[in-house]
């Protein structure tokens, strides 16, 4: 089924785009959807565009703007208590209800694409149909896959996730169709086009650079008749691993989308609305992943349990955990993949990877470390009282999950990230565009000049 590919090439099947079927028939529905979804949005500002939607208090000014309500993103919400939402389902309805592969048990990826983009979850035929279409737009240029080829394998994965994805930008329908004058109300089909391309591409450049890196630098063909968290784990080198696949459809759904204040998905959106196009926008937003306040959260925490592991040694008891969590804290540093800057409970995300672990590795030594972490961790940080959220998020959980199927080079795992978070960043894109979102350009102050502005503030009180 999966062909190891001669050294430094890749090959993908090639096929015509039917105006039926694939990305076509997304295309389609959310062209018949937007009209009156802008009809809406002109509503929406024209009656109540004066309303005073939330007050900003100095402190956020200065706090990395938490919590301010200041941006437009449809695609999920996220409650403090309740956790994320995509298009108002829970994880849990969308792990029921969008459609699975043949024989699977996690929901997939593609299914979420249409989901986030139109509100409606697809068919399991209209899936199949966009399965294939990705497949077949899957290959890279030469000139990326000879520059992704020629990088040191001391860069970061992540270093070169984000130079793949800028020299994708001689393939923009966005940048040529703006250069030849095309109109506004337009913007959103070369948007579409290019995320979609760009969405296709992204497993077959990240699995390159995981091969050069970390394996023989033999890559490894896509099924075109497969979707795309099999064809992925497949690019990677785990094809034959039923739980792994299952995984990976499980990864990229939950880690797709997070509402759009994040760094990643309010970065993409703020160079997008610049008019650069997506793929310029994209490597913008995974360049802000590859911090460690944001998707390198995961290796932060694998290592941390390994630092643990071996000194807690198989002793799991509470004793041994707590006073270990403390030994941390004290010496300055936090408890990693525990906190959120929105949650206030734990990380849905959390729970079904738990869920996950418990039905597929339930005896796995690093599983239990991690379940014995979160049966003390939430008491031992509310004793300490400096974390309003003292819950684990999602990246206490994935690494362990990665290294159990043999996946162990940390350094890669933000590229899964990055290729997950595409599911949510890209729609949103089409979204901005369809929509007519303007430039994001946000009123700044000097310290001095917010210190003239709350003393007059305080003088009128």
């Amino acid at each position: 089924m999966f062909k190891v590919a001669a050294k430094k090439t890749i090959k993908s099947a090639t096929r015509s785009y039917s105006t039926k079927n694939g990305a076509a028939a997304l295309k389609q529905r959310f062209s018949e959807l937007l009209p009156a979804w802008q009809a809406d949005v002109k509503d929406l500002k024209t009656k109540y565009g004066d309303t005073v939607i939330g007050n900003v208090t100095l402190k956020q000014a200065y706090g990395g703007m938490r919590g301010i309500k200041g941006l437009v993103y449809e695609g999920s919400v996220l409650d403090p208590y309740e956790g994320i939402r995509f298009r108002g389902r829970t994880i849990p309805q969308i792990e029921k209800e969008l459609p699975h592969a043949e024989g699977g048990d996690e929901p997939l990826p593609e299914a979420l694409f249409w989901l986030l983009l139109t509100g409606e979850v697809p068919s399991a035929a209209q899936t199949k149909a966009f399965s294939e279409d990705l497949a077949a737009r899957a290959k890279l240029p030469k000139h990326v896959e000879e520059l992704i080829d020629r990088c040191p394998a001391t860069l970061h994965p992540m270093a070169q996730f984000s130079i793949g994805i800028n020299a994708l930008e001689t393939e923009s329908e966005f940048a040529k169709a703006y250069d030849n004058g095309v109109g506004k109300k337009e913007y959103w089909k070369y948007t579409f086009e290019d995320c979609i391309n760009l969405l296709a591409k992204l497993p077959t450049l990240a699995s390159r650079i995981y091969r050069n890196i970390f394996k023989d630098g033999k890559t490894i063909d896509a099924d075109p008749g497969l979707d795309f968290g099999r064809n992925f784990a497949a690019e990677l080198g785990f094809g034959d691993n039923k739980e792994f696949i299952e995984l990976m459809r499980l990864y990229l759904c939950i880690h797709s989308d997070h509402e759009g204040g994040n760094v990643s998905a309010h970065t993409t959106h703020l160079v997008g609305s610049a008019l650069s196009s997506p793929y310029l926008a994209f490597a913008a937003g995974m360049n802000g992943l590859a911090g460690p306040l944001h998707g390198r959260a995961n290796q932060e925490v694998l290592k941390w349990l390994k630092e643990m592991k071996k000194e807690v040694g198989d002793d799991f008891s509470e004793e041994k955990i707590e006073k270990y969590l403390w030994k941390t804290l004290n010496s300055g540093r936090v408890i990693p993949g525990y906190g959120h800057a929105v949650l206030r409970k734990t990380d849905p995300r959390y729970m079904a990877q738990r869920e996950f672990a418990l039905q597929h590795m339930k005896d796995y030594d690093m599983f239990k470390l991690v379940s014995a972490v979160y049966k003390v961790a939430p008491k031992v940080l509310k004793e300490q009282g400096k974390t309003k959220n003292p819950w684990p998020n999602v990246d206490s959980h994935s690494g362990i999950l990665l290294e159990y199927y043999g996946l162990t080079q940390e350094s890669f795992y933000t590229v899964l990230f990055g290729v997950a978070r595409a599911f949510g960043v890209l729609p949103a894109l089409i979204i901005d565009r369809g929509l007519g979102m303007p430039i994001e350009r946000p009123k700044s102050f000097s310290t001095q000049k917010y210190r003239e502005l709350v003393e007059a503030k305080a003088k009128q009180q």
